[in-house]
């Protein structure tokens, strides 16, 4: 037999051999009073009983574990280092039931969420900066991504919930969902761009620039494009597509070109603080809303006590009430 086989029987040798937690039990306290008798009342059994147990012990360890002495008993080198690591194992499992229950009523565990980008800084945000303060065991994973990708996740058990819409084609009957409203929409450019130094801008003015938008067929974008043919204008003739925000706000700190974005991150961008404050939102288009976004979660799926308790609170965020 090659060592490789012999391996997991070392591992768990002194199992095979019968170790009994009962001795791990009782060498700790055998350390801690020095004496059998006082040792064996502490987890409550009889001097015999210990007595035999340690002897089963010390055949099973091959080592001799304490010395008696008139007035009681004195672990061996063998000893403390059994003690030691008995007393390191009851307390990892006294850990491992503190954890258990910590999961079990929501204070402790692994919650993913996904969110559009408005959602994410309006909603998500401020629930995870007061979780952080409630609830510091709870670990919070965030994925900002469109609609699409976030059902996708949720579909497959990747996310636990998401702030978005349900996308073309996914089963309705797979989900739940509670509308939380509708996401107004901001056109955005770098700070100094030649349109903030006019007394007013017109769409007129903003498609005489290129403009940078998500890739065909995305929310936002359609959503743009149809406002501006409902407001007699063809959609832009110069756009750089892309669904990545980092890339979009790079683009337009730089370049004069001009964004439609989600209200909620024009207002974080364009603050004070925000990229040394090289965003500015622009003053027209201000009735362009996007379609309602939901709190979807999926449908017949017991969550676990820690995603119940963000999902509660997300939803007391987003004014959707008591359920």
């Amino acid at each position: 037999m090659s060592e490789q086989d012999d391996a997991p029987r070392a591992r768990d040798e002194l199992i095979r051999k019968g170790l009994r937690f009962s001795q791990l039990r009782l060498m700790v306290a055998l350390r801690e009073i020095r004496q059998i008798s006082g040792a064996a009342a502490q987890i409550a059994m009889t001097q015999p009983a210990a007595s035999r147990l340690l002897s089963e012990l010390e055949d099973a360890v091959g080592a001799k574990l304490y010395h008696r002495h008139p007035r009681g008993v004195t672990l061996t080198r063998s000893g403390e280092i059994l003690a030691d690591r008995a007393q390191t194992i009851l307390r990892l499992l006294d850990d491992s039931r503190a954890e258990i229950a910590d999961i079990e009523t929501g204070t402790r565990g692994l919650v993913r969420i996904g969110a559009v980008s408005g959602p994410a800084l309006e909603i998500v945000l401020p629930v995870i900066r007061e979780l952080r303060v409630t609830f510091p065991e709870i670990e919070i994973g965030v994925d900002v991504d469109t609609s699409d990708k976030l059902a996708e996740s949720l579909l497959a058990r990747n996310s636990d919930f998401y702030i978005g819409r349900l996308p073309d084609g996914v089963d309705a009957r797979a989900v739940e969902m509670e509308e939380i409203g509708e996401e107004p929409a901001s056109l955005i450019v770098r700070s100094d761009h030649p349109l903030t130094r006019q007394a007013q801008v017109t769409l007129e003015d903003c498609l005489a620039h290129d403009w940078v938008m998500q890739n065909p067929g995305g929310l936002l974008r359609r959503t743009a494009e149809a406002y501006l043919l409902r407001k007699g204008y063809a959609p832009p003739a110069r756009i750089l597509s892309t669904s990545s925000l980092l890339l979009t706000l790079a683009i337009i700190s730089q370049t004069s070109a001009i964004a439609p974005v989600a209200q909620s991150v024009a207002l974080f961008y364009s603050g004070e603080d925000a990229l040394g404050g090289k965003i500015r939102t622009l003053d027209v288009a201000g009735d362009m809303v996007v379609v309602p976004f939901s709190l979807v979660s999926r449908a017949r799926d017991a969550p676990t006590a820690a995603a119940a308790r963000v999902f509660s609170a997300i939803r007391a965020r987003a004014g959707l009430g008591s359920r």
